[in-house]
């Protein structure tokens, strides 16, 4: 079978995008770079990006934009003295079902695009359980190419304290803030243990590229079945290239089943995410509906599709490994396949976030308020409360990803081959401490390394 379907829809897929990104940055030039030209402010000038102008701008662009205009606060600006604290004020507080407004957010441009254009991030490359509330507090993933890798910090190291302070009062606080550097340079010492005695490990925060595929292999099912798994941390473009190169081996190598492993996936590209689902979906698949965006009344024009683009064999059914952290676009592929192929959740309950930006850039910073909802071809969406797991798991953040002996892996790789979940139903405390850590996950601020969000591009 011709193989070359999806290169070619990839590269295509980026000349499109860079197409999009010269038009709008001319756009923006011709607008003043401040804004989109929804609610510009007037006349431009030095003042154009001023606190005042920006507010009503914001105010202006919110009432055009926004998913939930006309059903979230609309305050006059005046009485707000930052930008960050008005906007705070627009966001919805709730409508029926829909839960308060808590994925829309502004930040500084210049990280933002480091991160979906360049595929960098700052920072020691670092990641905890600290949500969990429950010791040992450990490494729960590592970034690759980070300073804590090169330093062979890996998962599952056991953390005594961070900057001098004990895992127990950083759990008892839920104070993690010192993960997350704000400049290059800076400074985090962790205290981990050993056979030896602790040691401690001093990372210096510094600019790294992201290994948005960092694992992919073929698992060994009973007779000779096999089973592709792949971890999939960034929907960023830097993933397209190793997303098709491991399908590729998949098939190379025989595998007839796939476990994707989204539990730290807080989204991104829903473009990224199509050729994802294309390539577990395959040709017979190809042209139909992958998701739906719905804007508002006001922008109803826009109402567009996402459809699968794939000249390849797929898979009749996917396990994928999902958590707390398993947000956006990773909800996506789970909503967006299953009237397709069979797709069973194995883990923790997502985040439960079905909608999405279309970030507009206004003075140095992105502007990321919710404009769309998304629904698969069969009209399903709205799950703010999550979508439940097939099999309800708790990791315990030990050996490696695609380990198949690591808990969700090895829960996976029984159940494609029992058609079970692996363990017994979970008990009415364990389910009651599962939904006290989705609450804290999904209110939490982003962790070291995350953007959570789904990007339409």
């Amino acid at each position: 079978m011709d193989d070359s379907g999806p290169h070619l829809r990839t590269l295509l897929g980026r000349a499109a995008r860079f197409f999009a990104k010269a038009t709008a940055a001319l756009t923006l030039l011709a607008l003043g770079a401040c804004g989109d030209g929804a609610g510009a402010p007037p006349g431009g000038g030095l003042d154009a990006c001023g606190v005042s102008a920006q507010k009503d701008w914001l105010r202006s662009y919110m009432l055009d934009q926004y998913l939930w205009t006309g059903a979230s606060p609309n305050p006059e600006p005046t009485g707000f003295e930052l930008l960050q604290s008005y906007f705070s004020a627009l966001l919805s507080t709730g409508v029926g079902a829909v839960p308060a407004d808590h994925w829309s957010y502004i930040t500084e441009s210049e990280s933002y695009n480091q991160y979906f254009e360049e595929g960098k991030t700052l920072g020691y490359g670092v990641a905890v359980n600290g949500l969990e509330q429950r010791l040992p507090l450990k490494l729960r993933y590592v970034e690759p190419q980070s300073a804590a890798a090169a330093q062979g910090l890996a998962r599952g190291d056991v953390i005594l304290s961070i900057n001098g302070r004990p895992s127990a009062e950083l759990l008892a606080s839920l104070e993690f803030s010192a993960l997350s550097a704000s400049r290059t340079g800076e400074q985090l010492t962790l205290q981990i243990a050993g056979s030896a005695g602790p040691r401690n490990v001093t990372l210096t925060a510094a600019s790294y590229p992201l290994t948005p595929v960092p694992v992919s292999r073929v698992l060994s099912l009973v007779g000779d079945s096999k089973a592709g798994y792949l971890l999939l941390k960034d929907f960023v473009t830097q993933a397209e290239a190793p997303l098709v190169d491991a399908f590729d081996a998949f098939r190379a190598e025989g595998a007839s089943e796939l476990i994707l492993d989204l539990r730290y996936n807080g989204g991104g590209l829903i473009s990224v995410a199509k050729l994802l689902a294309s390539l577990v979906a395959g040709s017979a698949h190809d042209g139909k509906v992958f998701t739906r965006l719905n804007f508002n009344a006001k922008q109803s024009a826009r109402n567009s599709s996402y459809k699968f683009a794939a000249a390849v064999s797929g898979f009749a059914r996917v396990v994928v490994l999902t958590g707390s952290r398993t947000c956006s676009a990773s909800e996506l592929i789970v909503n967006g396949l299953r009237p397709y192929v069979e797709v069973v959740t194995l883990g923790g309950q997502t985040c439960g976030k079905p909608v999405g930006f279309v970030p507009v850039e206004s003075c140095g910073s992105t502007v990321s308020a919710v404009n769309f909802e998304t629904l698969n071809v069969r009209g399903e969406g709205g799950y703010y409360d999550g979508i439940a797991p097939t099999c309800a798991l708790t990791e315990d953040f030990d050996k490696s990803f695609g380990d198949p002996t690591e808990i969700l892996t090895a829960a996976a790789l029984q159940y494609l081959q029992t058609g079970r979940c692996s363990e017994p139903a979970v008990s009415s405390s364990g389910a009651a401490k599962a939904a006290a850590l989705w609450r804290r996950t999904r209110s939490a601020p982003a962790e070291p390394g995350e953007w959570r969000g789904m990007r339409a591009d």
